[in-house]
């Protein structure tokens, strides 16, 4: 049953990821970037590394997917131009896809596939906390700083005053009286000659 199980998603995850590259609206093609996500956390439950999936399915679904899908509906995209140069490309996109093939084969064919023998108690996600909060928790530390100057850099980036802007200035609108708005003016009244 699990290797059957297996082989389902790992169709489903093959069609996906083929289907990301080759459908032509790019909302859908993250929409099935997103079933390519789901796909693959299932195959991790089934290999028991939950934590993993359970990251991939908060992370990437949860946060990144829906911001991308925001940023697609909301931009003004010219599907015709993005088009044009797919026939000038194409032999250069399968070179490169050969070569990331190549790769692949040469990485899983070295890959030793024997299990270990002795599994450690406990369930991964302690085992991975273990690893990662005493021998190398500084490298995790040095992340989350690098991660937080990136963050307010962006931050910083975005709140930019823009000199074409125009802002109001309540404190300033507040404290108008009528005598600096209004300036009522005596004249003759005209008479017709």
């Amino acid at each position: 049953m699990i290797k059957f199980t297996f082989y389902l998603f790992s169709l489903v995850l093959i069609f996906a990821a083929s289907r990301v590259i080759t459908v032509k609206n790019p909302v859908h093609a993250a929409l099935f970037l997103v079933l390519t996500f789901f796909s693959s956390a299932a195959i991790w439950l089934l290999l028991q590394a939950e934590f993993l999936a359970m990251v991939l399915i908060l992370v990437y679904v949860g946060a990144v997917m829906v911001l991308f899908l925001f940023v697609l509906m909301m931009l003004n995209i010219n599907f015709d131009t993005l088009r044009e140069g797919f026939v000038r490309h194409l032999p250069l996109a399968i070179f490169v896809g050969l070569v990331i093939l190549a790769e692949m084969v040469l990485v899983v064919g070295a890959w030793d596939h024997a299990m270990p023998t002795e599994v450690a108690a406990g369930s991964n996600t302690a085992a991975l906390g273990s690893i990662l909060y005493t021998e190398y928790v500084y490298p995790f530390e040095i992340a989350a700083a690098i991660l937080l100057v990136a963050m307010i850099a962006a931050i910083a980036l975005t709140m930019r005053p823009h000199t074409r802007a125009k802002y109001q200035k309540p404190e300033q609108q507040v404290k108008v009286r009528r005598e600096d708005r209004l300036r009522i003016i005596k004249m003759d009244a005209e008479t017709k000659d």
